[in-house]
């Protein structure tokens, strides 16, 4: 189990602050995509890759630049070491398969997984 992994599982369930650097409708600084949901980062928690823990925030369609929402899932990359949480507005439920489709606009490029409890 990789150092992202661990350190991702132990959001699953709980309420997260998430800072937003790439709202939702920016474009990538490195490449030609848009982001299609709101990507930032928890605060003060650092992943493996030595930058803050990366989060999706998904069910809303306004660019945030900051917000409090429930931990749901991660998605874990098998061929990278930078897992991303997945966090929602309390209350709101996604399938598997609703996140991915969120996130595809990234994760394509990676082999990742949808991680829950």
């Amino acid at each position: 189990m990789s150092a992202s992994y661990k350190l991702a599982k132990q959001f699953l369930g709980k309420e997260v602050r998430i800072e937003f650097d790439r709202p939702l409708g920016t474009k990538h600084p490195k490449f030609k995509y848009f982001y299609q949901v709101n990507y930032g980062y928890v605060p003060g928690v650092k992943a493996p890759d030595g930058e803050d823990l990366d989060a999706y925030y998904l069910g809303t369609d306004e660019p945030l630049k900051e917000v409090n929402g429930m931990c749901i899932a991660f998605i874990h990359r098998e061929d990278d070491d930078d897992d991303k949480l997945i966090v929602v507005p309390p209350d709101l439920e996604l399938s598997d398969e609703e996140i991915k489709a969120a996130v595809h606009f990234q994760e394509q490029w990676f082999d990742s997984k949808v991680i829950r409890k």
